[in-house]
């Protein structure tokens, strides 16, 4: 009997094994391409690595190109490389590395590479919650400077919409005197669109006392495409408005202005040993209101330890102003800091 037959029964029995198994335990079940059947529960899928979780082996981490196919009577959100979004859940397929989509009235055979993003449409909010959270130092004893970072984001996702809140501090200490503080929060909401398409809506307070900001307040409203979205890397483009209110550090006039503005992110995961993570993005602000602009970069690569959960890293960061608010300011702020990560689901 040759492997392609071997295959067909081992899905087959699987099938019929899963079909009793929806009425009691309702595990999911992934057939790994050398054989190995895993049951357990599929928590979701992105940049190439499926988040599962197994009875005895708590939760686990597997590349998608180790997958044959899926069997699972939950109903997900499935996003493919083409920017095509279903609502459906999973039935193996006859041949190595497909499934079939179960939607409401059609099934749909699909390759498991053009698979991109999978999550569960589940009612608990605890199961729809990710994130993730970094804190960073460093200290130099010669010159008694001390740096603390801590970031992170969580996410909210919905039917269609995804809700965003990240931070990100970085306070540096002479002595025991705080010498220059950079803090941003950012709540954003995201509805999914056609064809690879988001609209974004975003609300953020920042203070950076290098640059002479004690507080702005913004309000984003974009348009994201996907540019390249895959099982290893997702490269996507902003294009928006940006509405601010700063206030200067000590004396000087409130300024409200309106900005354009253009932003590039790229997140990467590759399959090496050790796993390695890269998120960076670029943002662009070409004032309307002023003759002024604003830019800022920020790069986070990592690498996982222990396991996926847990990473290491550095955080960079630049930002410019061509026209700060008071005149003793400088015009740019650069940091880099060693990092954690703990990664939430």
């Amino acid at each position: 009997m040759n492997r392609s037959i071997t295959y067909i029964v081992l899905i087959s029995v699987l099938a019929i094994l899963t079909s009793f198994e929806s009425y009691g335990q309702k595990t999911d079940t992934i057939v790994h391409v050398n054989g190995n059947i895993l049951t357990g529960d599929f928590k979701k899928l992105n940049y190439g690595v499926v988040t599962w979780k197994m009875d005895g082996m708590g939760t686990i981490s597997l590349e998608e190109p180790k997958i044959s196919t899926i069997i699972s009577s939950k109903i997900f959100e499935i996003k493919m490389e083409s920017g095509r979004i279903y609502f459906g859940s999973f039935e193996a397929a006859e041949k190595e590395r497909e499934v079939n989509l179960v939607l409401v009235n059609e099934n749909i055979l699909v390759k498991i590479e053009d698979i991109v993003e999978v999550y569960p449409i589940k009612k608990s909010f605890k199961t729809r919650l990710s994130g993730n959270f970094n804190l960073g130092a460093n200290y130099s004893k010669g010159s008694n400077v001390a740096t603390l970072q801590f970031s992170g984001n969580l996410d909210y996702r919905k039917r269609n919409s995804e809700f965003g809140l990240t931070w990100d501090t970085n306070d540096t200490y002479q002595g025991d005197t705080l010498s220059a503080s950079k803090s941003d929060i950012t709540l954003a909401w995201q509805r999914t669109l056609k064809k690879g398409w988001y609209a974004d809506v975003s609300i953020g307070a920042s203070q950076n006392l290098q640059l002479g900001t004690d507080l702005r307040w913004s309000l984003n409203l974009a348009g994201i495409k996907d540019l390249t979205y895959n099982e290893w890397n997702r490269l996507y483009a902003a294009v928006g408005v940006n509405l601010s209110r700063e206030i200067p550090f000590g004396e000087g006039p409130t300024q409200d202005d309106v900005a354009g503005l253009i932003q590039v992110k790229w997140k990467v995961y590759k399959l090496w040993s050790p796993k390695v993570w890269v998120d960076a993005d670029i943002v662009y602000l070409p004032y309307l209101t002023d003759d002024r602009y604003r830019f800022t970069f920020n790069m986070n690569p990592k690498v996982s330890i222990f396991s996926d959960n847990f990473k290491i890293g550095i955080n960079v960061y630049y930002t410019y102003d061509s026209m700060p608010q008071t005149t003793d300011a400088s015009n740019d702020d650069y940091g880099l800091n060693l990092q954690f990560t703990y990664s939430l689901n």
